[in-house]
C-alpha cells in the first residue's frame, strides 16, 4: 500500500469541521491504480493551521504605525489625520519626500493666478524702486559717506595741528595751579607763624583762640590782596589812557605832514 506521505499537495484539501481545521486527503484514479485494495475504510490526518498574527506582533519596538513608516521612509498617513494634513505647506512636503508615492497632486507646488497677483501687489509696496533707482540712489549714499569721511580726516588733522599749542597751554594751566597752591600754602603757613608770634608761645592748632586769630589773620590778609588788585587795575587803567593821546598825537601829527 502506498503511503500516505507519498502523495502531492495537489492531493489533499482542507475543510472547516467545528471550527477546527482539518486536511482531507483524496486519492485520484490513477493513484487508486497503484493503491492496493483494502478492507479498511479511509483514514483521515487532521493537522491544525496557525492563525495569521496580528501586526502587533512583530512591532517589538511599541512605535505607532505612523512612526514605524517614517522610520522605513514610508508616506505616514495614507488619508489626512489633522488639518495641518490638508495645508499646501504639509502636501508640498510630502511631495518632496516622497514623490509621486505621497499622493499629491504635483501642480500644488505652483502659484496660482492669485497667489501671483498678491506677489506683484507686495512687491509693489515693499519695493517700490526699480533696479536704476535702487543703483542710483547707493551710489549717493557711498558718495555722502566719503564725503563725510574726508570732511573727518581733516578736522583731526586740523585738531592734530593744534595739538603742540594745546598740550603747552594745558602744562602752563598745571603749572599754574601748582604754584597757586604753592602760593596758597605759604600763606597759610606765613599766617599760622604770625598767630604764634601773637600769642607769643607755642599755641595747639586746634585751639579756639588760634582759630579765631588765624580768620582774622586771612580775612585781613585777602582784603590786602583785594586792595593790591584793585590798584594794579587802576595803574593798568591809567597806562591805557596815557597812551590812547600819545598816540592820537602821533596819528594827527603824520596827517599834517601829508
Amino acid at each position: 500500500m502506498q503511503s500516505l506521505n507519498k502523495l502531492s499537495p495537489r492531493n489533499y484539501i482542507v475543510s472547516s469541521l467545528n471550527g477546527k481545521n482539518l486536511v482531507r486527503f483524496f486519492a485520484t484514479a490513477k493513484d487508486d491504480e497503484q493503491l492496493e485494495v483494502s478492507d479498511k475504510p479511509p483514514s483521515f490526518v487532521e493537522e491544525e493551521i496557525e492563525e495569521p498574527k496580528p501586526e502587533s506582533f512583530f512591532n517589538k519596538s511599541g512605535l505607532l504605525v505612523q512612526h514605524r513608516k517614517f522610520l522605513h521612509n514610508e508616506r505616514p498617513y495614507s488619508e489626512p489625520h489633522s488639518w495641518i494634513h490638508l495645508t499646501e505647506k504639509y502636501q508640498r512636503k510630502q511631495l518632496g519626500r516622497y514623490g509621486l508615492a505621497s499622493g499629491v497632486d504635483p501642480r500644488i507646488c505652483f502659484p496660482t493666478q492669485k497667489d501671483i497677483d498678491a506677489q506683484e501687489r507686495y512687491e509693489k509696496v515693499a519695493f517700490p524702486y526699480t533696479l536704476q533707482e535702487l543703483l542710483a540712489r547707493a551710489k549717493n549714499e557711498d558718495k555722502l559717506a566719503k564725503e563725510q569721511i574726508q570732511k573727518r580726516e581733516e578736522e583731526i588733522e586740523k585738531k592734530l595741528e593744534k595739538l603742540e599749542q594745546w598740550k603747552a597751554d594745558l602744562n602752563a594751566k598745571i603749572a599754574k595751579k601748582e604754584a597757586d597752591a604753592l602760593v596758597a600754602r605759604q600763606r597759610k603757613e606765613r599766617l599760622v607763624e604770625e598767630v604764634r608770634r601773637h600769642f607769643g608761645f607755642k599755641v595747639d592748632p586746634r585751639d579756639e583762640r588760634f582759630k579765631e586769630m588765624l580768620e582774622q589773620k586771612e580775612k585781613e590778609d585777602r582784603k590786602k590782596q583785594k586792595e593790591a588788585k584793585r590798584k594794579a587795575k587802576e595803574e593798568k587803567m591809567m597806562a591805557k589812557l596815557i597812551a590812547k593821546p600819545a598816540a592820537g598825537g602821533k596819528k594827527v601829527k603824520d596827517d599834517s605832514v601829508q
